[in-house]
């Protein structure tokens, strides 16, 4: 019993690595879980005490759980059936395709991330790049929202960066769930999204099967009380203008909505604006075409260099951040009220009637975010370049041009974030930003705009054009 044994140097190699992953599996593993799950319950207690909408259970159920939820939902067997029928396959393969499209869509929401990792992110990522700030909230219209009603925060689209300012400024008082595409499907960002209760969606997709499935994961959301956000205009303004706003989210959650049951349906338009969007040039070179399809390598590679950059500018000490971002939060729109009042119910509509219904409602939306889009200090100077831009101007000259502006704007009540209150400093933001980043020049005190970036300067000045018309 107690005679030496001789094992080859290999095997005793192997079986140290076999039993590392035994002790890895069976201890560390469910010590890791135990310890994230007794984290994320705490954290779902505190939230959920200080949370304006509490996390309905939808949103924390297991996402395998959801995802068998949506497969064997009644519509959607039924449209797997049709799909069969249609196309000869059989039943079994049809109910693979679904819970592929499932998998694919239905996000792995994490408390513990969302409200600690995601929380420290947005306020890093944002304070590092902006001044952030919130102009306009109507709190007596938020005040006055059902705690019950299924809440969608109705947005334009200026940038990448809207998903994370939103969630952040909103965190303290919802948890909200986004439809992001085909951008955030590479690694790691997929995870993480997913992890941070967003949902994937194949914009302009024919597939139908495919869009029934969505469809119920939304009707379904929407019905459980998710804090959903959307954009409408599906992708992001290439000239600074708020885009044709496209229907098919909304269209779903209108279509199964119920005006004497359930949850009231509460959309809340945002209106987001930035002195500097961090996609501008790329936005701008795209603007008469659609853009390549990019690979994930393109993705990563544009993205380090981009950070890079900023890094290299920081350790010179001649980086600024990129000026303010705004965010405006509207009155809130209840659904229940607006059908009564239009005498609607979209379950009753069918075909051209409901798209042609749902086309006016959701255009009526998006004026009402064209209305609470902030005007910041560089749309503002650069409005003055692009109304004369054959003429230089002396710092004075445009500083009253400016305040000019600010009148008429607010006259047609425009919501103008002056930084300070001061409308002077905020023609000094504007006009230091358009200079660093050489779409103004200065000679013998006079500046005027470059030849080569008048498209630049009609990107910034767009996204307040239509509040001067």
């Amino acid at each position: 019993m107690t005679r030496a044994v001789s094992l080859p140097f290999w095997l005793v190699i192997i079986g140290g690595i076999l039993a590392v992953w035994a002790v890895f599996k069976i201890v560390v593993i469910p010590l890791f879980r135990w310890f994230l799950r007794r984290r994320t319950k705490r954290v779902m207690d505190e939230v959920n005490r200080r949370l304006d909408l509490r996390l309905p259970e939808f949103k924390i159920l297991k996402r395998q759980n959801l995802i068998n939820r949506l497969v064997y939902d009644a519509r959607v067997l039924q449209a797997v059936r049709e799909h069969c029928q249609e196309t000869g396959i059989s039943e079994e393969k049809g109910i693979q395709k679904v819970e592929r499209y499932a998998r694919e869509i239905v996000p792995a929401f994490n408390a513990y991330l969302y409200f600690r990792f995601g929380s420290w992110l947005g306020r890093t990522l944002t304070k590092l790049l902006y001044r952030v700030r919130v102009g306009f909230i109507d709190e007596e219209g938020f005040q006055k929202v059902d705690p019950y009603s299924s809440v969608v925060f109705i947005m334009n689209h200026r940038s990448n960066m809207d998903y994370i300012l939103l969630a952040y400024l909103a965190m303290k008082r919802v948890a909200m769930s986004f439809a992001v595409g085909e951008w955030a499907r590479v690694w790691p960002v997929q995870p993480l999204v997913k992890a941070m209760g967003a949902f994937f969606v194949r914009r302009g997709s024919g597939n139908i099967l495919y869009r029934r499935v969505l469809e119920r994961f939304v009707q379904m959301a929407t019905a459980a009380g998710v804090v959903q956000a959307v954009f409408p205009e599906g992708k992001l303004s290439r000239n600074g203008q708020i885009g044709h706003p496209k229907i098919g989210l909304l269209d779903y959650m209108l279509r199964g909505f119920d005006p004497e049951a359930g949850r009231d349906l509460v959309f809340i338009p945002v209106g987001i604006n930035y002195d500097r969007v961090l996609e501008d040039r790329t936005l701008l070179m795209t603007s008469d075409h659609d853009p390549p399809s990019k690979s994930r390598w393109d993705v990563i590679k544009t993205t380090l260099v981009f950070v890079f950059r900023n890094f290299w500018l920081m350790l010179r000490g001649e980086w600024y951040r990129y000026g303010y971002a705004v965010l405006n939060f509207g009155s809130p729109l209840s659904m229940r009220e607006y059908v009564r009042t239009h005498q609607l119910d979209f379950r009753k509509m069918k075909g051209e009637q409901r798209i042609d219904t749902v086309k006016r409602f959701t255009q009526e939306l998006m004026n009402a975010v064209g209305q609470v889009v902030p005007v910041v200090p560089v749309s503002l100077v650069s409005s003055v370049f692009v109304k004369d831009q054959e003429r230089a101007l002396t710092e004075t000259e445009i500083k009253v041009q400016v305040r000019s502006l600010i009148f008429d704007l607010r006259r047609k009540g425009a919501y103008v974030y002056v930084p300070r209150g001061n409308p002077d400093y905020s023609t000094d933001v504007g006009l230091r930003m358009l200079t660093l980043r050489h779409f103004v020049r200065e000679k013998n005190a006079q500046f005027y705009p470059a030849p080569e970036e008048k498209k630049i300067l009609d990107y910034y000045a767009n996204t307040v054009a239509h509040l001067l018309d």
